[in-house]
């Protein structure tokens, strides 16, 4: 009995040194320049830009696939400060993705809503609580108001009201100081 705990004890040492030494060998790096751009990013995972969410779009601009200006929500300024931390020339907002609105927010009318959760599954930040015919409700906090859930309601009981702008969210529209000097 002792014995088999021995052996078993010096397998989990010996399998773990292996995956240790593995994992410092193979080391993937992340590209910072990925996460700069992303931090720029609006982050509603909307998808108007032609990509699933904000990385993804964030990683083919670093990679040249994309253009800076494929994103509504983040508007002009987010366009400016792309271009700023890339170093080229802003662009206008390409049309084709939408035009910027101003920032809302998912309100669901709760006397309408029938709990099909056709909208909890196309909610891509899982801000939509609920279950199947049970009313469902939005966390507001957690909504990053992309209108992803709208389309899917089958009773059009959700809407988009715009949040009003106040001290607790209120943001620069674009950076005073370069994003280069942060880095």
């Amino acid at each position: 009995m002792l014995t088999a705990l021995l052996v078993m004890l010096g397998l989990a040492l010996l399998l773990g040194i292996v995956l240790g030494y593995s994992a410092l060998k193979f080391k993937v790096e992340g590209d910072p320049l990925v996460d700069k751009i992303d931090a720029i990013l609006p982050q509603t995972q909307c998808g108007q830009c032609g990509y699933p969410g904000c990385k993804p779009y964030a990683t083919a601009i670093a990679k040249g696939e994309a253009d800076i200006n494929q994103c509504p929500p983040g508007g002009d300024s987010g366009m400016r400060a792309l271009a700023d931390l890339l170093g080229v020339e802003p662009k206008p907002l390409n049309a084709e993705h939408g035009l910027p609105k101003p920032k809302s927010v998912a309100v669901i009318d709760e006397n309408l809503c029938i709990g099909c959760t056709l909208c909890i599954q196309a909610c891509p930040v899982d801000a939509i609580l609920g279950a199947a015919k049970h009313m469902h409700t939005i966390i507001a906090s957690e909504c990053t108001g992309c209108e992803l859930c709208v389309a899917p309601c089958p009773v059009d009981c959700i809407s988009m009201e715009p949040i009003q702008e106040s001290v607790a969210n209120w943001k620069w529209r674009y950076p005073v100081y370069s994003l280069k000097q942060t880095a």
